[in-house]
């Protein structure tokens, strides 16, 4: 399992349209050979940078697979304009996040 994590800083006057803009062309992404969810997270310190994690099969699904199609031009071209700057991006590779007993509580409990 490869994650690409995308760090995305937004102009600040911005981030209602930004989410809106994404939310309207997360399709493009989801039907993409390999993909494997996504998560959108705003920064807490830094509500202007978000954090856009997507789980792939295969490093080659996003690149060159989403990366090289049109649906990806289209989903960059309807969010790009929202950035403050040049986007980050890099990928990990590992498995699922654990389960655990803590869902309802925490540690101590």
């Amino acid at each position: 399992m490869i994650y690409e994590i995308a760090v995305l800083p937004v102009y600040n006057d911005k981030i209602t349209e930004f989410r809106q803009a994404f939310e309207d062309v997360v399709p493009l992404l989801t039907r993409a050979q390999g993909y494997r969810g996504h998560v959108l997270a705003q920064g807490i310190e830094t509500p202007e940078v978000f954090n856009l994690v997507v789980r792939w099969r295969s490093l080659e699904d996003h690149t060159p697979g989403f990366e090289a199609s049109e649906d990806h031009e289209g989903f960059m071209s309807a969010i790009q304009e929202y950035f403050s700057k040049e986007p980050t991006v890099y990928h990990l590779e590992g498995g699922a996040f654990a389960a655990t007993d803590h869902e309802n509580g925490d540690a101590a409990g």
